[in-house]
């Protein structure tokens, strides 16, 4: 398991593996190596959403200032 994120991966698709990773460590069912690959897939994703959600607060302030401006 890679724990790159590729860039096209959406927020939501993002999200939502992480998710399901999560709901299969806390199952408990895998093995050692798999929940560290897990783990480290889990942290990859987590920092990409992360990253997301940093440009769209870093948009909605533009927009804001841009508004501000305008007024």
């Amino acid at each position: 398991m890679s724990d790159e994120t590729p860039e096209p991966l959406t927020f939501e698709a993002a999200r939502d593996e992480l998710e399901r990773i999560v709901r299969r460590l806390e199952d408990g069912n895998v093995s050692l190596q798999e929940s560290v690959e897990l783990w480290e897939r889990g942290e990859a994703l987590a920092v990409h959403c992360d990253v997301l959600l940093g440009q769209v607060e870093n948009r909605l302030e533009a927009a804001k200032a841009h508004i501000e401006e305008s007024t």
